[in-house]
C-alpha cells in the first residue's frame, strides 16, 4: 500500500509537472527572526534570510500570478502608538496597512497575511498589483485579536520590466524604547 501511495503521488507530480511548466509552490522560508525594530521612527525591514528567494527577474511575472505571503512574530507598544507596515517592492509600495493604533501590548503574537494578483504586465502606469491583507495582534488584558485589513491597486508605480525585489517593512510613529516588533516566521508561496 505504501509503495503504491509513493507511486501514485509520483506520477501525480509528474503529471502536473509535464501539464504546466509553471506550477510552483514555496518560494521563499524564513530561517531566522529578524533584527527587532525598536525605538525607531525608521522604516526598517521585517525580513531575515532564508532559503528561496524574494526576487522576480525583469519580464518575469505574468498576468494572474497570484503570491501568498504569512508573517508572524513578537510585538510590543506602549499606549496609542502608531505602527504602519508595508509590502513593498524595490521602493515602489504595493500596499500599505496605514497607521495602526495600538494599544499597550506586552511581547504578544502578531500576524499578517496577504495575497497578491498582477492584474497587468509593463512599465510603469501599465502594470497592475492587486494587495489584500490583513494585520492582527493580540491584546495584553484579555488575549483578545485586534487588527486591520487593507487593501491596495497600484497601476501606477508598479514595473514588471525591472527585476523586483519584495519586502515588507515596519515603521513606528514615535521613538520610544517600549515599541518593539520582530518576525519569527515569514513564507512566501505562489498560488496561481
Amino acid at each position: 500500500m505504501g509503495k503504491f501511495s509513493a507511486n501514485l503521488k509520483s506520477f501525480v507530480f509528474k503529471s502536473l509537472d509535464a501539464a504546466n511548466k509553471s506550477i510552483s509552490f514555496g518560494l521563499f522560508s524564513q530561517t531566522a527572526s529578524s533584527i527587532p525594530i525598536t525605538g525607531t521612527t525608521t522604516e526598517t525591514t521585517l525580513l531575515d534570510g532564508g532559503v528561496g528567494g524574494l526576487v522576480v527577474p525583469p519580464n518575469g511575472f505574468s498576468i494572474g500570478d497570484s503570491f501568498s505571503l504569512t508573517l508572524g512574530g513578537i510585538i510590543s507598544s506602549v499606549n496609542n502608538e502608531s505602527l504602519n507596515i508595508k509590502l513593498k517592492s524595490n521602493s515602489v509600495i504595493l500596499a500599505s496597512s496605514g497607521n495602526i493604533i495600538l494599544p499597550n501590548i506586552t511581547t504578544k503574537h502578531w500576524d499578517l497575511e496577504v495575497i497578491f494578483t498582477v492584474r497587468a504586465v509593463g512599465i510603469a502606469t501599465v502594470a497592475a498589483i492587486m494587495t489584500k491583507g490583513v494585520f492582527t495582534y493580540s491584546r495584553n488584558a484579555s488575549n483578545n485579536f485586534e487588527g486591520v485589513d487593507f487593501s491596495f491597486l497600484n497601476n501606477t508605480s508598479f514595473d514588471t520590466t525591472v527585476l523586483n525585489s519584495l519586502d515588507v517593512t515596519a515603521q513606528w510613529g514615535s521613538n520610544n524604547a517600549g515599541n518593539n516588533i520582530y518576525s519569527e516566521v515569514c513564507v512566501l508561496s505562489k498560488i496561481y
